[in-house]
């Protein structure tokens, strides 16, 4: 292990590796400041840069855009209360009301040192869990392997808002089935190319995710009404005040930052769940404890209320690398793009990555450190100019994003097939998203489609083709287990949900 985080020490440390930590957090911040825009765009648009680039170094540029992107999303959050990322829509909740006061520069500044606090601990964490995950994991069978990607397909419901559950299912084997195109891993038949040459090889994940994402995003935007700032909304862009912070206020957000940091963290970790599941959870975690004081203070402008899910939200990104680096299990939808450029690589995530290539493994986990760093010296100080570019037009942006989508993609295959590709891809991506279906789980079922396919047939040899192999260990029993558990638990939400509403109506009858 000392070896392994010395040899990560010595390449996080390289200048190409500390300038691809600078300049991921810098495009990280302000992609994820401009609203509509996250870090699955961002990492998207950064994975044709990469590929030139050692493995380390790519991984270190995405994962410093990544918490980047939740680190700046709170800055549109609490300056004209669009948040630039699903992670900061919390933080809107009660930094918005406090630039409305003309607070705004404390609360940007409550947000830069949570998130500093948030992602430094679960840095830590994540150095003392990762080897202990990794070490426990390298026992694991094809079998084991399989239920896990089932444990990850089927933890969809964190992508899904309410109600939507049966649509991020249906889009996980929407997912899956796009992942059969192309040449038979095992008998080596191509099927589903329709006789094109150039589908014999599958579909792009580059492909995919740039015209899911980026394409679809930038077109959605053009669909979308333009949003008109009002004059206290530009005032408060004008007015960011003292970002000074009294001891009493530092007291009042250290325990928040203890509890939040280890909340966030462990939601991370979770296949599935990801950045604004652990703020909503830490929100509603610091409201509850509240006192009945302090509650009052919640969506008005509470120093805790902002706290919390600002150090959540980025203790959750740190924690969503766990299962990525050793299981291979993306903890988020940004984190699966993530998967996929690592094997797009050649660089196989998962147990023997840790003993394999300690240097990529460990050069993450250190990079973040730095990270963190680069973030709180590049927040501070130039928060007050980088929120003028959230006044950046529509017709500019769109443009940048529209070529760099379709440029990346050709760069890679040189192939204008492709390019028609991504744009029909795009154009079907618009169609599902006007219709509300999530896009992250298909491309979760994209990414582990294969990997499953793949571990299932090689179970199913080991085992002379009997199922079996599915409670004959432990491991893989407990696994599938919690993999119903989490297929279970939205549709028993609904169902209470329903039951309750029944108890309630006759009540409401009788008054």
């Amino acid at each position: 292990m000392l070896d392994g985080i010395l040899s990560g020490l010595t390449t996080a440390i390289m200048p190409i590796n500390l300038l691809m930590v600078m300049v991921g957090c810098f495009v990280g911040t302000f992609i994820g400041m401009l609203p509509g825009l996250g870090p699955i765009t961002a990492i998207a648009l950064m994975i044709p840069l990469t590929y030139g680039f050692d493995p380390s170094t790519g991984m270190i540029l995405m994962a410093g855009v990544y918490y980047g992107a939740i680190f700046g999303g709170s800055t549109s959050s609490i300056l004209i209360n669009a948040p630039g990322v699903a992670g900061t829509v919390a933080t809107a909740f009660d930094g918005y009301p406090m630039a409305q006061r003309g607070e705004a520069g404390k609360a940007l500044a409550i947000a830069a040192y949570s998130s500093f606090s948030g992602g430094t601990i679960a840095a830590i964490f994540l150095l003392v869990a990762a080897p202990a995950l990794a070490s426990v994991s390298l026992s694991f069978q094809s079998a084991d392997y399989f239920a896990l990607m089932v444990l990850g397909l089927t933890a969809v419901a964190a992508f899904a808002g309410k109600g939507q559950f049966l649509k991020a299912v249906m889009m996980t084997l929407f997912g899956i089935m796009l992942a059969t195109i192309g040449t038979d891993p095992a008998a080596g038949v191509a099927r589903f190319t329709f006789g094109s040459m150039d589908l014999i090889d599958g579909i792009s994940f580059l492909l995919l995710a740039m015209a899911t994402f980026a394409l679809s995003e930038a077109l959605m935007s053009i669909l979308r009404p333009p949003k008109n700032t009002t004059a206290a909304e530009q005032a408060a862009l004008k007015k960011l005040g003292s970002m000074k912070l009294s001891r009493e206020e530092i007291k009042t957000m250290i325990p928040v930052i203890g509890r939040s940091s280890v909340l966030g963290f462990f939601t991370g970790v979770l296949p599935g769940a990801g950045a604004t599941i652990a703020s909503f959870l830490a929100y509603g975690m610091e409201r509850n404890i509240a006192s009945a004081k302090e509650k009052l203070k919640f969506g008005k402008g509470s120093i805790r209320g902002l706290a919390a899910p600002e150090t959540a939200n980025n203790a959750a990104c740190s924690g969503s690398f766990v299962p990525l680096l050793t299981l291979g299990i993306p903890g988020s939808g940004t984190t699966a793009i993530m998967l996929g450029a690592l094997i797009s690589y050649g660089v196989q995530p998962g147990p023997r990555l840790f003993v394999e290539q300690p240097e990529v493994f460990w050069s993450v986990i250190i990079s973040m450190y730095i990270g963190n760093i680069v973030l709180l010296i590049l927040n501070l100080p130039l928060i007050p100019y980088i929120s003028k570019l959230l006044a950046l037009p529509q017709q500019v942006l769109v443009p940048f994003i529209l070529f760099f989508s379709l440029i990346g993609v050709y760069l890679v295959t040189f192939n204008t097939m492709d390019i028609h590709m991504m744009v029909f891809a795009a154009a079907i991506a618009i169609g599902l998203r006007l219709l509300n279906f999530p896009m992250a789980p298909m491309l979760l079922g994209f990414i582990l489609g294969s990997m499953m396919e793949e571990n299932l047939r090689r179970a199913l040899i080991i085992s002379d083709g009997s199922i079996s192999f599915l409670w004959e260990r432990p491991i893989t029993l407990v696994i599938l287990i919690i993999s119903v558990a989490f297929l279970m638990a939205p549709l028993l939400g609904v169902v209470r949900e329903r039951l309750r509403n029944r108890r309630e109506l006759p009540n409401d009858g009788e008054m």
